[in-house]
């Protein structure tokens, strides 16, 4: 099998370049042999990889070790559970499950078009599966996972413990999806470049793809955050590590290009903006494999063997320099025929919108790279911290929540003053009472609990103006259709569910908003060293020190677990259980948090070091609300899946004009 895997890579390989060279030729010399014979490339680069992939796998599963790739991430003991996620546990693993991620998107794309979109299917194929070879001959040449071990050893290395955790099952995967989906919209989009077909047929084929990449990064992202509060046990949740900044500015970038794009299908403005950022939040993705595996910024997120950031250096320099090479040639055609009317208008506000996100964009990519600059210029590596983040993204995340809630109710073109207190009233005085309510509750006393206030007060406005939409909505359908107020709303989301989806989406980012300002503001913690009988004080919350015991739960894994009776004014309410993990072979143990959830607050729990006398040092959180951000994600993912759903009426009318336009082009004749 492993003979085998390593055969189909190189067959891949091969395959992608004549798919590539046959593709090409085709399209300037008009054969159609040629065309007919590079079709099939797809379908067979994909087959190589699966077949690849499944070596691999099987590799893990029966511990053969005389592979190098398995010894370094896997040992008899481990669950089958990691042997499966075990496959991206490192730099050659991931690399093969992003190319089976890429080629299956292919395959998806190929077949979803192999009879219609003519004029820009076979480009947008030529884009990927050139993409599709720079990481195979990667996986040929520099990071080859059937690279074998001459001796191979009796027993593998192990996984990291910090990786045996279920969220590596789910992470990983769920942000690669994102990652590589990206790939085809950036494939339609230079399609579209290379052809000259500027006009929104590409935005059209690829608006769900895109938006199906941005949910599985959102839901990436946000699984990330989930599995650093649980796995890490440091009391938080994000730390703006260089790795998180990677995998975050494109999701900011795409969320610009999704909210500009309405512009222009609607208004045929901002071409130019939108080609850009389409383009932009591909590269970005490039970047953040460059960040993980160029070994030049230290992150606890970085692979080991981070060895190849030269070639996606000089990858990424090679999209740039085509990309706007590309679109500074097309700029007579890509010119829009209309402007601004007002800046009372959705428009302008979608465009404030983008300026926000790609001004947090930029300054998470100063911070990112800025280690690297100064010890270029200086010799001397400063490292940029939160304190910079927050500084900079917070009074800016402010200002893009307020547009949340004024740009789906204002006007096109141009919106009058009695337009604007029309849509505007209700909601601003809702805030502003609940404002004031706010400030004589929990009057701020420092910047921190100044910014949560008014985040606290925004959100209020933004989920004010939402309620406002659905219910206005909700009743003109009632009384016109004479349905129940549940039938006039599940009819008004399902007639509208582009328009309604996206607000379902933004109710979620309003409760992340929340989260993320009542726990940065209002949490606190303590750390103390007990004796079993003692207890511990945080604000309404005693915590007993009742016993630590240990387990061997096989073995190489050995459990210290402490026991902790919480009492909440003077009830028990829960037993807390931190644990120590101890394997063997690694020196470094690592925490088990344990968290009592509630709507309101997180207690948080760490067992940070024991003694021989069972004494133990503890560290408690109180976090308030994190759980908001939590809930906030899978409201994203409610209001996503209505976007996307299928509508029979729209992909009809899709489909007529697929026919329309290949009536006019194809690939036999131009």
């Amino acid at each position: 099998m492993n003979d085998l895997g390593e055969f189909a890579l190189m067959v891949a390989l091969a395959t992608a370049l004549y798919g590539c060279i046959g593709y090409v030729l085709a399209a300037r010399g008009n054969r159609l042999d040629l065309y007919l014979s590079a079709d099939k490339t797809p379908v067979i680069v994909w087959g190589c990889v699966v077949v690849a992939s499944i070596a691999l796998w099987k590799a893990f599963m029966v511990d053969d070790f005389s592979l190098e790739y398995v010894w370094a991430y896997s040992n008899r003991d481990l669950d089958v559970f990691y042997k499966v996620s075990s496959f991206w546990g490192g730099q050659k693993g991931s690399l093969l499950f992003w190319t089976l991620l890429l080629t299956s998107y292919m395959v998806v794309v190929y077949f979803q078009n192999r009879k219609r979109n003519a004029k820009l299917v076979p480009y947008a194929l030529v884009v990927m599966l050139t993409i599709t070879l720079f990481f195979l001959v990667l996986l040929n040449f520099s990071t080859n996972p059937f690279e074998r071990i001459p001796l191979p050893p009796e027993d593998g290395r192990g996984l990291n413990p910090l990786l045996q955790n279920y969220w590596m099952v789910i992470h990983p995967p769920t942000l690669y999806l994102g990652y590589v989906g990206f790939t085809v919209p950036f494939a339609f989009a230079l399609a579209a470049l290379i052809t000259k077909n500027l006009d929104d047929s590409w935005i059209r084929l690829t608006r769900k793809w895109t938006l199906i990449s941005w949910f599985f990064l959102c839901m990436g992202n946000l699984f990330g955050a989930h599995w650093a509060y649980l796995e890490l046990g440091w009391g938080g949740y994000w730390a703006w590590d260089p790795v998180e900044n990677a995998a975050f500015m494109p999701l900011i970038i795409a969320t610009a290009y999704l909210h500009s794009v309405m512009i222009q299908e609607k208004k045929d403005m901002m071409k130019v903006w939108n080609m850009s950022l389409i383009l932009l939040t591909f590269v970005m993705t490039i970047f953040g494999t460059f960040i993980t595996r160029s070994g030049l910024i230290q992150s606890v997120h970085t692979f080991d063997e981070a060895t190849l950031g030269y070639y996606f250096l000089a990858f990424l320099g090679v999209i740039i320099v085509i990309c706007v090479s590309l679109i500074a040639s097309r700029l007579p055609l890509l010119r829009s025929k209309n402007e601004l009317d007002s800046f009372l208008s959705r428009e302008s506000s979608f465009l404030f919108n983008n300026l926000v996100l790609l001004g947090i964009a930029f300054a998470t990519f100063w911070g990112t790279i800025f280690p690297i600059v100064s010890e270029a210029v200086r010799g001397i590596k400063i490292t940029v911290g939160p304190p910079f983040y927050n500084q900079v993204n917070v009074p800016i995340g402010l200002v893009l929540l307020a547009l949340i809630g004024i740009g789906p109710v204002i006007a096109w073109r141009r919106a009058t003053w009695a337009h604007l207190r029309k849509n505007f009233f209700k909601p601003v005085l809702i805030a502003l009472v609940f404002g004031v309510g706010l400030w004589i509750w929990a009057l701020p006393s420092n910047r921190a609990e100044v910014y949560s206030f008014i985040a606290f007060v925004l959100c209020v406005f933004v989920m004010s103006t939402i309620i406002i939409e659905f219910l206005k909505g909700t009743l003109a359908r009632s009384h016109l259709h004479e349905e129940t107020p549940l039938q006039a709303l599940g009819s008004l989301v399902w007639r509208s569910k582009s328009r309604y989806g996206g607000y379902i989406v933004h109710v979620g980012v309003v409760f992340i908003f929340a989260g993320i300002a009542g726990s940065q503001a209002y949490g606190t913690h303590i750390e103390q060293h007990v004796k079993v009988g003692e207890s511990l004080q945080i604000r309404d919350y005693t915590l007993k020190y009742e016993r630590l015991g240990f387990i061997q739960e096989n073995p190489t894994k050995t459990r210290a677990v402490a026991q902790l009776g919480v009492y909440q004014n003077g009830r028990r309410v829960w037993t807390g259980q931190p644990e120590k993990e101890f394997y063997k072979g690694q020196n470094q143990p690592v925490s088990e948090v344990d968290v009592r959830s509630t709507w309101k607050e997180d207690l948080y729990i760490i067992l940070a070091d024991f003694k021989e006398d069972d004494s133990a040092t503890l560290k408690i959180y109180l976090n308030p609300m994190v759980s908001w951000i939590w809930m906030g994600a899978w409201i994203i993912a409610f209001g996503t899946t209505v976007s996307v759903w299928p509508d029979r009426l729209e992909a009809r009318r899709r489909l007529e004009r697929m026919k329309v336009q290949d009536a006019v082009f194809s690939p036999a004749q131009e």
